[in-house]
């Protein structure tokens, strides 16, 4: 079972991909947490584009990716997991965890580096917040994170089941978390306890500093409360804050070529990076 899922890793990530985007764009047209202010289509072509175009430079980019290298680092013994006896389901949560703790860093880092940030703030300078916000990254952002994911696959050594379970939970719950939906507040509250939900993250998308600096996690909750940048609920509340960039504010940050210029742009004074929370 496994090693037929490894061999057809291409089509069980396409089809889960537009399985949970589907759901979940079903699910915002039957329960929308907010009024979405932009024009739909036209943000939702330029965010689903630019996922065509990192696709396909990670597939001209890299010969292998994180899955297809720790194939190659079992067949060499490389990294933690591939020198411990370890049994399989054991391995694939200590590495699920692993790995989204990494991904949590180097969100952080994204945020905290001026060089990473001109990439990243493409993805924050989208005006709504819905399941397609989860998709738009900048090609070059997408290379770098690559790099680093790589990198972990080498010095943890995963077995190539477990990095393609994370992958797969990893992308799930990005596009759950980006979900411009609906919970009961009692079940958000225990939820956001096991996964990040979509009112957790939402505050990352604040325009103000203290907020977009807080709740990087994509899939588990536990970094952002172990290590001091959790915030439970934005200043202004769920209907009354302002999604986006404060120095970008108008209808051309759903174009897809300005996105992809964006991070060549100047970095411009404190609006550029979220409004004084004084």
């Amino acid at each position: 079972m496994a090693a037929s899922i490894l061999e057809n890793e291409a089509l069980v990530r396409l089809g889960a991909f537009l399985g949970v985007l589907a759901l979940m764009a079903l699910w915002e047209l039957a329960g929308p947490r907010r009024v979405l202010s932009q024009h739909k289509p036209r943000r939702w072509a330029a965010n689903l584009g630019i996922v065509v175009l990192d696709t396909a430079v990670l597939r001209l980019l890299f010969p292998v990716l994180a899955v297809g290298l720790a194939v190659i680092a079992q067949e060499h013994g490389w990294g933690l997991f591939n020198q411990l006896p370890l049994p399989g389901w054991f391995e694939v949560v200590v590495a699920a965890v692993l790995l989204d703790m990494v991904i949590y860093w180097q969100h952080r880092l994204f945020h905290r580096i001026p060089l990473f940030w001109r990439l990243h703030r493409m993805h924050h300078a989208d005006l709504d917040f819905d399941v397609s916000t989860a998709l738009r990254f900048h090609p070059i952002e997408i290379v770098l994170s690559m790099l680093i994911k790589l990198a972990a696959v080498v010095v943890l050594g995963p077995a190539p089941l477990a990095v393609l379970i994370f992958e797969l939970l990893l992308n799930a719950t990005a596009m759950f978390n980006h979900g411009n939906v609906r919970l009961p507040i009692a079940i958000d509250r225990w939820l956001r306890w096991a996964v990040v939900t979509p009112d957790m993250h939402r505050v990352h998308h604040s325009v103000l500093t203290a907020e977009y600096n807080s709740n990087f996690g994509f899939n588990l909750p536990w970094w952002d409360r172990l290590f001091g940048s959790y915030r439970d609920q934005p200043q202004d509340g769920h209907q009354g804050m302002r999604i986006g960039l404060p120095a970008y504010r108008d209808a051309v940050c759903a174009n897809l070529i300005w996105m992809l210029v964006l991070p060549f742009k100047p970095l411009g004074a404190a609006s550029d990076r979220g409004e004084d929370d004084g």
